[in-house]
């Protein structure tokens, strides 16, 4: 038995897996997560929204003993759940994602921790600091995760796999032609630029409306 967020993480991790398993490279170095920062989190993030599809959930989301689908109420219940508190988790990855920016880009102005965290992140804090706390010797992905002035990748990703994931919504969500493009992406892993990758699948650059769009939908 899974957690719902156990399922999402099953599925972000099956996506990263995918892209090294359908690679089609000659160079091992180019293949899987082997690509530019930008691009890195796409296949994860992407997979992570059909965990929220009634239509995808309706088969597998069964009990475990009796094998009854999952109820239609709970269903809906996780699709509305993807929008909780969304507007503070946007503010809360930009934070991170331009803290992450300012610490290697201008490390000379570091002095005080405390003093560089508040002032870096009070265009995108929603909530006053707490004075006793210090979130930056927490944040492990930008010291010593391999995120290092590459953290906004999170939310960049999150664009293009609602671009990539709208596009699968307005043609159907298992639609095998939109799926063998998708492939295509997949196994060319860095032996293209990410954006002429993503074009020769959707057909246009990204479009931010996406992502606002299942935000605040």
């Amino acid at each position: 038995m899974l957690t719902f967020q156990e399922v999402t993480t099953l599925f972000h991790e099956f996506g990263h897996a995918l892209h090294g398993i359908l690679a089609d490279t000659t160079y091992p170095n180019l293949s899987g997560t082997s690509v530019k920062w930008d691009f890195v989190e796409l296949p994860s993030q992407f997979l992570e929204n059909y965990c929220y599809e009634p239509e995808f959930l309706k088969t597998f989301a069964k009990h475990y003993q009796t094998g009854a689908i999952l109820p239609d109420e709970k269903i809906h219940k996780i699709s509305d759940s993807k929008n909780f508190m969304e507007g503070y988790q946007t503010m809360r990855q930009l934070g991170f994602g331009i803290l992450d920016l300012a610490y290697h880009s201008q490390p000379e102005k570091v002095g005080d921790i405390k003093t560089f965290e508040v002032d870096e992140t009070k265009a995108t804090n929603l909530y006053p600091s707490n004075p006793e706390t210090v979130m930056s010797t927490s944040f492990s992905h930008i010291f010593q995760g391999g995120y290092a002035a590459g953290y906004y990748s999170y939310k960049w990703a999150e664009v293009l796999d609602a671009d990539a994931f709208q596009y699968f919504k307005e043609n159907g969500i298992f639609n095998p032609e939109i799926a063998a493009k998708y492939k295509i992406l997949l196994s060319s892993g860095g032996t293209k630029d990410p954006m002429e990758l993503y074009k020769a699948f959707r057909g246009s650059e990204p479009k931010v409306e996406s992502l606002l769009k299942r935000a605040f939908s």
